[in-house]
């Protein structure tokens, strides 16, 4: 009867315990709020995202500091893309259907988004995009960080034709950002009297540009447009240096290179050249000045940041202050608590668009000095709205 008695207590004591666990785990569970870091660290595309990732995750230590989100911890899942769509997709898959996180922010390239977009549309997800892309795009599922055509591309070109000349060399990746931006570019360029004399792709990863150059001086051209991602650039602006050749004798502006970028290519590869993007690393704000600083001090005094890394860090801000503003990290709140949010960040001022998830943002053209930083040569002066289909160019109808 005794052991019947023992038995039957170990049993209600395993029980209590056994709850007692489960209510403890729950609490714990309830005390962090899960996000996925999906991006490339090997391949062609590391170069660029890595210095994103790690503004992302600053970003969060920050918050996680300042006491989280709606009194959560964040807590990162992280992933890595290989710089391939299909891998993109795959990890994106797993962050949602296993990790069960609240949104997603990666992935650089516009093929890495449009896969990852399929991922977060069919899981009714969030995907916060750092880089700027080509446009022609707006999903319920994509939050937009980075500029859209008429916030980079048509300011860029536009100040091509105008100072430099009418005869432009187009060379770009072989994948939709550089493709699609091209075909905006060709029509910009009809509408500017101006001529595409040629127009080249290449596989990301490509390191072989001597080719191309003969061309490019066979047809002399009065301006390069580059749309060129990942390690390639530095291939092709290293050989366009080992031939003598500088910014005076083919300016080349480029659309995916930063000063994160500029340090791995040299400055000696590419000074004086010409970049068009929203953020510079030298802007003289109090905010820019302590995400800069923050930054060299989390991840060493020579490192740079361009304008991805500063949307990457934006983005995860943007977020806060959404789920914050809806008080809930549901998706369907925060996406319409997101709808005309305002926030200061290193780049400036920058609201959320209501009707296409986009940011209102600066247009700033630079050019690369000596010590790898840019100087600032030509600006919007104010916030352009976005406008991914550019439904308000005529030029541009039928795209």
């Amino acid at each position: 009867m005794k052991k019947c008695r023992f038995i039957y207590i170990s049993i209600i004591f395993a029980v209590v315990a056994c709850a007692l666990s489960i209510v403890s785990c729950k609490k714990e569970d309830e005390s962090v709020v899960k996000i996925g870091l999906l991006h490339s660290t090997t391949g062609s595309m590391a170069i660029s995202e890595q210095s994103v990732l790690n503004a992302e995750l600053m970003a969060i230590a920050e918050l996680n500091n300042a006491g989280g989100v709606l009194g959560h911890k964040i807590e990162v899942v992280k992933e890595n893309g290989e710089s391939d769509p299909a891998v993109f997709a795959q990890k994106a898959q797993k962050l949602l259907a296993e990790d069960n996180v609240v949104s997603i922010f990666g992935c650089w390239t516009s093929d890495s988004r449009k896969a990852v977009k399929n991922v977060v549309e069919e899981y009714y997800n969030l995907l916060w995009y750092p880089v700027q892309y080509e446009g022609m795009e707006a999903s319920p599922n994509v939050m937009y960080v980075g500029a859209c055509p008429n916030q980079q591309v048509v300011p860029a070109v536009e100040y091509c034709v105008h100072n430099f000349g009418k005869r432009v060399y187009l060379i770009g990746s072989d994948y939709s950002f550089p493709q699609i931006a091209n075909k905006i570019i060709k029509a910009q360029l009809k509408d500017l009297d101006a001529v595409c004399v040629a127009e080249q792709y290449v596989p990301l990863g490509e390191s072989n540009f001597y080719s191309i150059l003969d061309e490019i001086e066979d047809l002399n051209p009065d301006v390069i447009i580059n749309t060129l991602n990942g390690d390639s650039n530095i291939s092709f602006f290293t050989q366009f240096h080992n031939l003598g050749l500088d910014a005076s004798d083919y300016p080349i502006m480029s659309f995916s290179i930063a000063e994160n970028e500029i340090a791995q290519i040299g400055v000696q590869n590419c000074e004086g050249q010409y970049v068009s993007w929203s953020y510079f690393e030298t802007l003289d704000t109090t905010v820019n000045k302590k995400f800069v600083s923050s930054y060299r001090e989390m991840y060493g005094k020579v490192t740079h940041v361009g304008d991805p890394v500063e949307a990457g860090y934006l983005a995860i801000y943007l977020w806060a202050a959404a789920c914050e503003k809806a008080g809930s990290f549901d998706i369907e709140a925060v996406r319409i608590a997101s709808k005309g949010l305002s926030y200061i960040g290193p780049e400036g001022m920058v609201t959320i668009e209501g009707s296409n998830q986009h940011l209102n943002k600066n247009a700033r053209i630079g050019r690369i000095k000596s010590n790898g930083q840019l100087e600032e040569i030509w600006s919007s002066n104010e916030t352009v709205r976005p406008d991914p289909y550019l439904s308000t160019y005529a030029w541009a109808r039928g795209l």
